[in-house]
């Protein structure tokens, strides 16, 4: 059988900087991609809490529609509309 014998001290210093130059670059982007996940979670965080407030919203507005049997002018907007006159839809006259 084939014994290896360890390398000399001078065989594995460089053996040994290359291995220690490879953990770092694979620690660093293990690291980065920590650093990005945690952003994409926070990205999801915000986005959730965007979309819960634009529901609140829409259902706010759902909320605010007449009945279907109403047949007033629908106000989403909260402005006052005066209630419209089946008088004035008329063109007016000149006697």
């Amino acid at each position: 059988m084939y014994e290896q014998t360890p390398p000399s001290s001078s065989q594995a210093d460089p053996v040994l900087d290359a291995l220690s130059a490879s953990i770092r670059r694979v620690s660093e982007k293990v690291q980065a991609a920590t650093d990005a996940v945690k952003n994409l979670h926070q990205n999801r965080v915000q986005l959730e809490g965007k979309i819960e407030d634009a529901q609140k919203r829409i259902q706010h507005i759902l909320s605010r529609l007449p009945e279907q049997h109403d047949g007033r002018q629908l106000n989403l907007l909260g402005e006052t509309i005066p209630p419209t006159r089946p008088e004035d839809d008329s063109e007016p006259t000149t006697h």
